[in-house]
């Protein structure tokens, strides 16, 4: 059984996605980021970047959330793009990858963790963020999906950050998205969507942001 290492972030919900709405049988691990499951000489065997998520299937590891999503999608021969939309399929999927992702993460952390005095860093990423998150709804505008006329696996990478949008951004920025909001209405709808929340019922992960959790996520800050 496939094995699927996992917490609440945005990137492993991505996958957790795919997994239910697809139906492969796999087996939840959790990787407790705040506590230091990621840096375990295990763990790193399986994803040597010390992040979530990670797969094993039938003993061969694949990481990167996006990597393992077309991984899953070529695997199972679901939820991929008619042929005509492959490559505007993989543009849309990069686009997540390098810059929803990433301008939405690094946003959170400088408005949010970074000591005070970083405003060049607050404003550039907020730039940013709101740039590309701009950029998708308007890519979305008569569309209910992101690429053609079908659900696809681009759609669920959407979505694993979409969830947290107006946390992002801000609810009053989120709300300006409209596009963005009925995508993430639609997948919310389909019942796959409530299992794949469901699963971060499963075990117990640290919510505190304490002293030891920073040292562990910030390691930049540990000297």
């Amino acid at each position: 059984m496939l094995q699927f290492y996992y917490n609440a972030a945005p990137n492993p919900m991505k996958v957790a996605l795919f997994l239910e709405e697809s139906g492969l049988p796999y087996e939840a691990v959790p990787v407790d980021t705040r506590k230091g499951d990621q840096f375990k000489p295990d763990y790193v065997a399986i994803n040597p970047n010390s992040k979530a998520p990670s797969i094993v299937d039938d003993g061969k590891p694949v990481f990167d959330s996006n990597a393992i999503m077309l991984y899953l999608a070529e695997k199972t021969g679901q939820f991929l793009p008619k042929p005509d939309h492959a490559g505007e399929t993989l543009s849309w999927l990069m686009f997540i990858a390098s810059g929803i992702g990433p301008y939405s993460g690094q946003y959170v952390h400088f408005k949010n963790f970074a000591p005070v005095g970083n405003d060049y860093g607050v404003k550039r990423y907020e730039f940013e963020a709101k740039r590309h998150w701009g950029i998708l709804n308007d890519r979305l505008e008569g569309r209910e999906w992101i690429v053609g006329d079908s659900y696809s696996f681009v759609d669920m990478a959407a979505w694993g950050w979409e969830r947290l949008g107006a946390f992002v951004l801000g609810a009053e920025e989120f709300d300006k998205l409209g596009n963005v909001k009925r995508h993430l209405a639609a997948i919310n709808a389909r019942p796959a969507a409530a299992r794949a929340e469901a699963i971060k019922t499963r075990h117990a992960f640290k919510a505190e942001m304490d002293e030891e959790a920073r040292k562990i996520m910030f390691r930049h800050t540990a000297a």
